[in-house]
């Protein structure tokens, strides 16, 4: 058995780590607007404004309700309600992004980084993607690919952001593990079983920035 005072630090570390996961899925950040009609066109006169208003209408209750759901852990029906939501909207980053964290939630970790992955092709800028993506790579033992990615996710983020400071300390541990290579099996486990209790008595830290305009385009 390792040192008291080393698995004690690993311990730490890796609770910090998953609190800052569910920390950062609960940010509002992961919303949009998009401009709202007072009052619906004329389906008679304007047929093809009056569908668009509906669509964006659906849009926005679908996405509301994935968000509200991914919130509640409720996985499953957040994927569905995103599902129809990339329908509507291919183009839109922060529902793949949702997507990504949903399958986070099911430990699907591949199609969770696909997800982030699409995100980011959509809008190379989206910060939250590359975070999503670090977690995804490094649950899938691609240490490597997760530095990267949370590299970026620090580069593209205000200084003031709380989540630059845990992206810094998951850098700090990856880092650290690559050099002195993967844990013993026995030990791993003990690191994870009282990691769980750790997080179970210590609830995530949530944040609450600002929501920020988006643009979004419908599917035709």
């Amino acid at each position: 058995m390792m040192d008291r005072t080393a698995s004690t630090t690993i311990l730490l570390l890796l609770a910090v780590m998953m609190a800052m996961v569910a920390g950062f899925a609960q940010r509002p950040q992961f919303t949009y607007q998009h401009p709202s009609a007072e009052k619906f066109a004329d389906a008679a006169s304007d047929p093809k404004a009056h569908a668009q208003q509906y669509r964006l209408k659906e849009l926005d209750e679908r996405f509301q309700q994935a968000v509200a759901m991914l919130h509640a852990k409720q996985y499953d029906f957040a994927i569905k309600a995103l599902h129809r939501v990339i329908e509507l909207a291919p183009k839109m980053p922060e529902a793949y992004v949702n997507m990504g964290f949903a399958l986070i939630g099911k430990e699907n970790y591949k199609a969770a980084a696909d997800f982030f992955n699409g995100a980011i092709e959509i809008k190379p800028y989206q910060a939250n993607a590359y975070w999503g993506l670090a977690i995804s790579l490094e649950q899938l033992g691609d240490l490597e690919g997760a530095l990267g990615a949370m590299r970026t996710f620090i580069h593209l983020s205000p200084p003031n952001d709380p989540f630059v400071r845990k992206a810094r300390s998951a850098l700090w541990e990856w880092e650290s593990t690559l050099k002195r290579g993967p844990l013993p099996e026995n030990e791993k486990e003990w690191i994870e079983r009282n990691s769980k209790e750790w997080v179970e008595r210590n609830g995530p830290e949530a944040d609450a920035p600002a929501k920020a305009n988006q643009q979004i385009q419908l599917k035709h």
